[in-house]
C-alpha cells in the first residue's frame, strides 16, 4: 500500500487540508430569574466576539472535565457538567504565529450553580447571560448557534441516557 493516509475531497495539488484539532467547550446554562432558560457566553480575548468557554485537551482530565475547567477559567462558573457532548462545531483559530488551524469543538452541557467573584481570566473577558435565541444570534459560528437553539435545558442530560449501558437517569454527575 503506497499511501495509507486517508484522503478527502479537499486533498489535491497544493492542498493544506489537515484533520481538525479537537477542543472541548462548555455550554453554561441556568434557569433565569424569570423562569426562562439562559445561556452564558464569554468574549474572546482578541476579537471580543461572543463565544462559549473552550480550550485544548488537558493532560490527565477527561474531555468533560476539561470543558468544566475552561468554564471556570474563562467565565468563573462552577456547576455540573455532562459527560457526553451535545454537539460539535468547527471554526478557524488564528494562532499567535499568524497561521490558522481548523478546530472541532465538542460541546458539553454545563449547569451553572454559581459564578465566583474572582477567576483566572476575569480581567481578560466579559461574560453575559442570554436567552437561547439571543445567544444563538450573538455567536458568529452558525453551527454553535444551532447547538444552542437545539439544546433543551429542561432535560440537559437526555443525550447521556439515549443508549443502553450509559449512565442511568438520576445518576450523580461531576460536581454533585
Amino acid at each position: 500500500m503506497a499511501n495509507s493516509r486517508k484522503t478527502d475531497s479537499r486533498d489535491g495539488p497544493g492542498s493544506s487540508w489537515r484533520k481538525p484539532r479537537v477542543q472541548y467547550g462548555a455550554l453554561p446554562f441556568r434557569v433565569g430569574p424569570n423562569g426562562r432558560s439562559e445561556f452564558m457566553l464569554v468574549t474572546s480575548r482578541e476579537t471580543r466576539r461572543w463565544i462559549i468557554p473552550k480550550g485544548w485537551p488537558i493532560k490527565g482530565l477527561e474531555p468533560h472535565a476539561a470543558a468544566a475547567r475552561e468554564a471556570y477559567e474563562e467565565a468563573g462558573v462552577t456547576g455540573d457538567v455532562g459527560k457526553r457532548f451535545v454537539g460539535k462545531y468547527r471554526y478557524e483559530k488564528r494562532l499567535k504565529s499568524g497561521d490558522t488551524v481548523t478546530c472541532e469543538v465538542r460541546v458539553f452541557p454545563f449547569a451553572v450553580k454559581q459564578q465566583r467573584k474572582r477567576w483566572p481570566e476575569r480581567r481578560e473577558r466579559q461574560t453575559g447571560w442570554f436567552t437561547a435565541e439571543d445567544a444563538a444570534s450573538a455567536v458568529s459560528d452558525p453551527e454553535l448557534g444551532d447547538i444552542i437553539s437545539a439544546f433543551d435545558p429542561a432535560d440537559p442530560w437526555r443525550h447521556e441516557e439515549q443508549d443502553k449501558g450509559r449512565e442511568p437517569a438520576g445518576a450523580k454527575r461531576d460536581g454533585d
